[in-house]
Order: structure tokens, then sequence, then C-alpha cells
């Protein structure tokens, strides 16, 4: 387990890190999600060693690592640049760590881990040799040699092709729940975060936005940055009514819809609406209508730009059979996923 207790990292006058707590559970993937310049990255460092902290304590597997060197964490860490030795075959990069700690089996271990990663049969090529999702390959073999209690990733994927980051990011998710290992996990793609995350830390201006699962983030955002960060969100300014219970009677334009207030007070309120819980018709008889402004095939689904008098909506549709033109007026249904009220 990893855990920050009120940490702070500053560098002279700058803030990076500002009083922020958290815990990464043993053998979970967290990840560290959030804008450039939000901390996330230096948040990771501080768990490698790699920086030490200005106030506040780190940490791993119970034991206070706040002051000790990187060398003495058991951490290891995948660069978004791999850093492989370029003058180094594929099993001397990967059996580096421990050849240079003076361990026998130093590549016998290598070449397991090669297997591990789908690797095996590379072991006498050079970095150069190797495609970049290879490449990323040979970077986490090189840090699981070392048996660490905690693999940190830093922006893994950023310099892989849109297919070739979704199948290493599934390889990466499928080893790290075999393995049960404890992964935190650094990147600016929400999709990215989605995917393969048991939690999620979403960062903003060196503080922690909001900490949670995946559907609970996307479902139940705490803000309106949180809401617009993770995925597309329509923010809609609504009126909340007396309370039912947990929930309450929410009015958007001329229809009326029922959510889960939040403990937010009755009066005018913001509601984020994800772009595929809008059902878009040509019925005529709604309460809510507007007008498709854009329209945009994009294979799997539509994408189309409505203007309504709740606002400008944005909207993805999976019909691709059945497209609606620029110009057409629709009747506007929200389904019960995806819409939630804001807190201020």
């Amino acid at each position: 387990m990893v855990e920050f207790k009120n940490v702070i990292k500053r560098y002279g006058n700058v803030t990076a890190v500002d009083d922020i707590s958290f815990t990464i559970e043993a053998g979970t993937l967290c990840t560290l999600l959030g804008p450039s310049g939000c901390g996330k990255t230096t948040t990771l460092r501080l768990i490698a060693g790699l920086e030490m902290v200005s106030a506040g304590t780190i940490f791993i597997g119970g034991l206070d690592v706040t002051s000790a060197p990187a060398s003495e964490r058991d951490v290891s860490m995948v660069f978004q640049s791999y850093a492989l030795f370029p003058h180094m075959n594929v099993l001397d990069n990967v059996a580096y760590g421990p050849s240079v700690s003076g361990d026998r089996a130093a590549k016998d271990k290598a070449h397991e881990k090669l297997r591990m990663v789908g690797l095996d049969g590379f072991a006498n090529r050079m970095p150069s040799e190797l495609s970049g999702g290879q490449q990323q390959r040979v970077a986490v073999a090189r840090a699981l040699v070392l048996e660490p209690q905690v693999l940190l990733f830093d922006e893994p994927l950023s310099n892989l092709d849109a297919k070739l980051r979704r199948r290493v990011r599934e390889d990466i998710r499928e080893l790290q729940q075999s393995l049960r290992l404890t992964v935190a996990y650094v990147t600016h793609d929400q999709q990215e975060a989605l995917a393969v995350s048991d939690r999620i830390i979403v960062m903003s201006n060196a503080k922690i936005a909001q900490v949670g699962g995946p559907r609970e983030l996307y479902e139940a955002p705490r803000d309106r940055f949180v809401a617009d960060f993770i995925g597309d969100a329509n923010l809609v300014e609504a009126e909340l009514g007396a309370h039912r219970g947990a929930r309450a009677p929410v009015r958007l334009g001329n229809v009326e819809i029922e959510l889960d207030h939040r403990g937010a007070r009755p009066g005018p309120v913001r509601v984020a609406i994800r772009p595929e819980s809008i059902v878009l018709s040509r019925e005529a008889n709604s309460g809510l209508r507007g007008t498709v402004r854009k329209a945009a095939y994009l294979g799997t689904h539509m994408e189309y730009t409505v203007e309504a008098p709740i606002g400008q909506l944005f909207v993805v549709d999976r019909d691709v059979a059945r497209p609606l033109a620029a110009g057409t007026d629709v009747a506007i249904r929200l389904s019960d996923h995806g819409v939630a009220l804001v807190p201020s």
C-alpha cells in the first residue's frame, strides 16, 4: 500500500503539490489523472524518491519512506521515453538491474520477464530493431525483473499510435491483475484512465479534485472541472426543486426530471449531461426540442451539435443507419444514465 499524508512539494515560490492525502491499496492500479502542470508527475516522482517532499509523510508497505532515497524504496518506474540502453540487447537491458546488484540469476529472471510480456525470442535484438510497442514491453520487463513492491508508470503510452495504445494498455492491465501488482499510473488521457484503473485520482492546480472509481467519476463528478475533464459533458443551467428523500425534481427548460440532489439546496444548479445520454428523434410530441446544427459521421457513431432552449448540446448517437441532417428539428430525451447534478 502507498499512502500520502498532507504531502506538499514546493520549488521555490511554486507549489507543485499542495497538501494532498490519498491511499493506493495493495494490488490495485491507481491512476493520477489531470491536465499538464497539475502535479501528477511530481506526485509520481515523490513516490519513487526522485523528488523529496517539502512537508508531509509518505508510507510504502506501512513503512515511512519520506526521507528514504530512491534506492531504498523498493519501487520501479517505467518512463515515458522507455530509457533503454541503445548499446545493449534486449536481454541485457532487462537483466541490468539485478546484474549490477550481483544477482547471478539475473539473465534467467530476465528471460522469465520477457516471456511474461510476450517477447520471448527477442532477447538478442537491439532496441533500435524494435517497434515502439515492443520497446515499451521491454521497459515493463526491466521494471518487473526487480520485483518491486510498487510499479510506477509515467505517461507510458504517449509515444504510441492510437491502435497500439489500446493494445499496450490492455497488456499492462492484464499483467497488473494477473500478478496483483500495486501500480501508480500517470496519464492525461481520460479514456486511458477509465480503461485501466481500479481508482482514479483527478488532480487540478496541485490539489486533488476527486478520488473514485471510473464509473463514480464519470457518472457523479464532484464539480464542474471533473465533469468537463472526465469525458465530454454538456453543462447546463437548471432549477432544483424541494427534496424528496435522496432525489429531487430538476427543471430543464420546459421539462422536469428527477435526480439525486447530492446535498444541493433548492434553487439554481448545474447539470452535467453526457453526450451519449441524449436521445434524438423526429417525434412531434416532446417537451424539449431542438435543431441539429452540425452532423459528423465517425464510422461507429454520429456526432451532432444541437441547438436547444437549455443551450448548445454535443450528442453522440450510435445509430449510423439513420443519420440526422443539419437543419433537422428533433425531440430531445434524456436517458436515466449519465445525467447528474453537479454541486457548486
